[in-house]
């Protein structure tokens, strides 16, 4: 009969692990593609992490173990010799080229990696990954990284690496949140508030079953089409255009100008939801969600008919304050903030509709309200 428990580090390298860290997945409440556009975001963390064992080497290789893929042996490289193209590895090189460039000296390493944060649903498992892999490392080498800069490298580790055009949104949250709490952060200034989630609402995350990925097509043309938005308004940023100016998107190409209204927009969300958490005005957070999810299906583009789906069902709950999709689009997730004690309930009611009138099948987790 087969073992079905995988491997311990023990069995996978000889020897015991040194140190242990670990970093969760995120979700963002609001401030959906404003992050590479220096603006405001509002995320908080989910209750799944990845977990990382590391023991140092005394040369430059690195072997690495994911129980993802846990029929695969443990995959080697050669530090100074990362190549691109290996699929998870990518992540695990990337940190370690991102690390060394940034000056911090990295050591050959084994590693042994498992997670529960949902791949491709837009809940920031690269970002847990590398910032999990940061902190033992971090630990491991005694390296002089504050957490913030740790952030910065695990987010050089995607976009200089491994080729996805993230912001820094993602790295930040999963190396500085905490549970109960969203942070409020400047994309322009990394300058951050803790805002307490409100004790009198849940909140729900149902992953679609639509794959997204950050490295795609769709989400690099978004970017372009913000940045040409910008040049066409004289602004470094879209941070630097507010809504007394939205007249001016006459001037720009029909769909840069969509892009545009999506993203000023977006940031006088972010901070009007801020100001609504603080004051613990859940009906105005859920009006803020709801006018958050028009923009990014029909300025933005970054919804799918699935998502849709979830928000309408998520909506037709009388607890629901509001629901949005949330993390890049194009797949993922949908986030609802619902009254207390019923998220679990509206959770499960609205993936088995979303399952029968979609056919995927979804998975769902629970954000309860914070404690007092």
């Amino acid at each position: 009969m087969i073992d079905p428990r995988p491997p311990g580090f023990r069995e996978l390298f000889q020897r015991d692990p040194d140190i242990a860290a670990c970093a969760p997945g995120r979700v963002n409440l609001i401030g959906e593609h404003t992050d590479y556009n220096e603006g405001f975001v509002l995320p908080t963390v989910i209750p799944r992490e990845t977990r990382v064992e590391l023991a140092g080497r005394a040369n430059e290789l690195v072997r690495a173990w994911s129980r993802a893929r846990c029929g695969e042996g443990a995959l080697e490289y050669e530090l100074g010799s990362e190549q691109r193209g290996r699929g998870w590895l990518d992540y695990v090189q990337g940190v370690t080229f991102a690390a060394r460039r940034a000056g911090c000296p990295v050591e050959g390493f084994d590693v042994r990696i498992e997670s529960d944060v949902p791949v491709g649903a837009g809940l920031g498992s690269s970002a847990a990954l590398c910032v999990s892999l940061l902190r033992g490392l971090r630990q491991m080498l005694h390296l002089a990284l504050d957490d913030v800069a740790l952030a910065r490298v695990a987010r050089a580790a995607e976009t200089d690496f491994v080729g996805a055009p993230v912001g820094l949104m993602d790295q930040m949250a999963s190396s500085l949140c905490r549970p109960g709490e969203a942070l409020m952060i400047d994309m322009r200034t990394t300058a951050f508030e803790r805002v307490r989630l409100p004790s009198a609402a849940d909140i729900v995350v149902i992953d679609s079953a639509v794959p997204h990925a950050n490295a795609a097509n769709a989400y690099r043309h978004r970017r372009e089409e913000c940045e040409r938005a910008a040049a066409g308004l004289g602004v470094e940023a879209l941070r630097d255009v507010d809504e007394t100016r939205l007249s001016e998107l006459a001037l720009l190409p029909d769909r840069e100008a969509r892009r545009a209204r999506h993203v000023i927009t977006e940031n006088a969300r972010v901070q009007r939801a801020s100001a609504a958490l603080r004051a613990g005005d859940l009906a105005a957070l859920g009006t803020l969600l709801d006018a958050s999810h028009q923009s990014l299906r029909d300025d933005f583009e970054a919804s799918c008919p699935e998502l849709d789906l979830l928000v309408d069902l998520a909506r037709s709950q009388p607890q629901t304050y509001g629901a949005r999709m949330t993390g890049g689009g194009f797949g993922g997730s949908m986030l609802a903030l619902v009254k207390a004690g019923s998220g679990a309930d509206i959770a499960g009611a609205v993936s088995a509709e979303y399952g029968r009138r979609s056919g995927r099948r979804p998975s769902w987790l629970v954000i309860p309200g914070a404690r007092r």
